[in-house]
Order: C-alpha cells, then sequence, then structure tokens
C-alpha cells in the first residue's frame, strides 16, 4: 500500500523544537551537526537488524527499512546541496520527490545490511563534508524549488531534523509491538 505523500513544510524546526522528537534547531549550533549525524547513523544498525524491520506498523507508517533508505538518501542529498552552494551564488536545488523515490528505488525490497552500511557511510561523508565548511561560508544560500531560502548554517539545522525524527519515528513503532 502507497503512503501518502508528507506535504508539510518542515522548515520550521530550523527555530523551534519539535514537539515529536525534541530536536531543538534553535539550540543547535552548526558545529555541533556533524556530531548529530555520526551520533544518529550509530543508532541506525540496531533498528536495521531488527526482526520487523520490513513491517510497516500501519498503513500510513514506512517500516524501518523504508525510513532507513530514506535517511540514508537525506544524507546524500543534502551533502549534494551543501557542494551545491559552497560552489555556486544562491543555487537553485533540484527538485526532490522522497515519496516517488522510495516507491522508484523500492525501498521495501532493499537490503537491510546493505541499507545499514550505505546510511552509516553516508552519515560520515556528510558529517565530513559539513565539518569542513569554513565560517566565511555558513552564510551562503540555496533555494529550495517552493522557494524556501537557506544558508549553510540552516540548511545543516533543517538536515539534522530529518535522521534525528526518523530514529524516533522508528523507535516508536519498535514500543508499539513491544
Amino acid at each position: 500500500m502507497a503512503i501518502e505523500a508528507d506535504t508539510k513544510d518542515w522548515t520550521w524546526v530550523i527555530g523551534s523544537a519539535c514537539p515529536d522528537c525534541g530536536f531543538d534547531g534553535a539550540a543547535l549550533a552548526f558545529r555541533d551537526v556533524p556530531a548529530v549525524l555520526t551520533d544518529n547513523a550509530a543508532a541506525w544498525p540496531e533498528q536495521l537488524a531488527r526482526d520487523d524491520v520490513r513491517q510497516r506498523p500501519d498503513d500510513r507508517t514506512w517500516s524501518p527499512l523504508e525510513y532507513g533508505a530514506h535517511v540514508r538518501d537525506v544524507h546524500r542529498k543534502m551533502t549534494e546541496r551543501l557542494r551545491l552552494v559552497l560552489a555556486e551564488d544562491d543555487p537553485a536545488f533540484p527538485n526532490w520527490d522522497q515519496d516517488a523515490t522510495a516507491v522508484q528505488d523500492r525501498y521495501d525490497e532493499q537490503d537491510p545490511a546493505v541499507v545499514s552500511r550505505e546510511l552509516t557511510d553516508t552519515a560520515r561523508a556528510a558529517a565530513a563534508a559539513f565539518a569542513a565548511v569554513p565560517d566565511d561560508a555558513l552564510g551562503r544560500t540555496g533555494r529550495r524549488s517552493d522557494g524556501s531560502v537557506f544558508t549553510v548554517a540552516t540548511l545543516a539545522t533543517y538536515y539534522a531534523h530529518d535522521p534525528v525524527h526518523h530514529l524516533w519515528d522508528v523507535r516508536r513503532t519498535a514500543d508499539r509491538t513491544e
């Protein structure tokens, strides 16, 4: 069964705490983002080794495997966007339909061990890319297709929320099935 597309604008997490997962974008310093990414990635292998890794808890929620594949791709996408912002003046980010990608790439059929390894590797690469940003580049901008403008610093905060929130999602589903 197809998951209903998430059409919410999550940019508010840059300056506010998420009432679900507790991530507080306003309290996150840019230089702390790499540690958030690597610490979060370290928790995913356990989730991707769950017996119910392919099971959706309901017909509106991805399985742990689907969330893991999505987080892996978010690491890739945000690293690409960071490189674009650092290379070009105020670039427009190519649109990315995360829900279409989940279907096209068959997240639900992927090998959980491969997803786990790739998620860890892409998180490390992203953390290194964000750690290497010089202070004088933090204000560089890029634009999403919906018109939302991000600086390097706000892109990092927005991005850090995604894996944190989705780890909360999969842990919450584990709590419901125990």
